[in-house]
C-alpha cells in the first residue's frame, strides 16, 4: 500500500522537500520498522515466519507462494508490492519509498538492489528526494548483485545479468548486462 501522502510525488516531477512533515513521517516509519527488520535478519526464520515479518513491514498480505530468504533489507518498507510465485534470494536490498512493484514469477538473485529514490543533481536541491518506482514484470529474472535504479521497468521474461547496473527500461524478452546495462540478446 503506497502511503497516500506520497502519491503526489511518486513518478511525477515533484521533489519531496528536505524539511517538512513528510520527512518526519519517513523517519517515523523507518524507526517503526527497524525492530522488524532486525528481528527478520538476526534470528532464525522459517519461510512462513519470514513472510509474516515482511507482511508487517509492508502492511500487505503476501501470497504463500512467495519465498524471501533473509537477510532482507529495506529502508522504508511500506511501498513494496509482491505478486505470486516470487523467489527473493539472500541479501536483497530495497530502497522502496518511490515504490517497488514485483509481478508474478519473478526471481531476484542474491545481493540485488532495487532503488526507487534519488537526489537531484542541482546542488541547491540535493537534499530533496526524487521518487521513481521500480517495476519488475512477470517472469523476469534479476541476477546476483544487479542494481536496478529509480524509474526502471524490467519487462516480461527479461533477464538482468549478474552485476549489471540498469539505468533504463529493459524490454520484454531481452537479456541485459554491463555497466550501464545494454541489451545483448533478444529471445521469445
Amino acid at each position: 500500500m503506497i502511503e497516500a501522502v506520497f502519491k503526489e510525488f511518486i513518478d511525477r516531477d515533484r521533489l519531496v522537500p528536505e524539511k517538512d512533515g513528510l520527512r518526519q513521517l519517513i523517519s517515523d516509519i523507518q524507526r517503526e520498522n527497524q525492530p522488524l527488520v532486525q528481528e527478520l535478519n538476526t534470528s532464525i526464520q522459517t519461510v512462513d515466519s519470514t513472510r509474516k515479518l515482511v507482511e508487517k513491514l509492508i502492511l500487505e498480505t503476501i501470497d504463500e507462494s512467495v519465498i524471501i530468504n533473509p537477510p532482507f533489507q529495506t529502508d522504508f518498507g511500506r511501498h513494496i508490492h509482491f505478486g505470486k510465485d516470487i523467489y527473493i534470494n539472500k541479501d536483497v536490498f530495497m530502497v522502496d519509498l518511490g515504490g517497488i512493484f514485483i509481478e508474478d514469477q519473478v526471481l531476484i538473485g542474491p545481493r540485488a538492489k532495487l532503488i526507487s529514490v534519488n537526489h537531484p543533481l542541482k546542488a541547491e536541491d540535493r537534499h530533496k528526494l526524487e521518487l521513481k518506482s521500480v517495476r519488475i514484470q512477470q517472469n523476469a529474472w534479476i541476477g546476483a548483485d544487479a542494481t536496478i535504479l529509480p524509474g526502471v521497468t524490467i519487462g516480461k521474461n527479461a533477464v538482468v545479468a549478474a552485476g549489471a547496473i540498469v539505468t533504463k527500461d529493459v524490454p520484454d524478452n531481452t537479456l541485459v548486462t554491463g555497466v550501464p546495462a545494454k541489451i545483448i540478446k533478444t529471445f521469445s
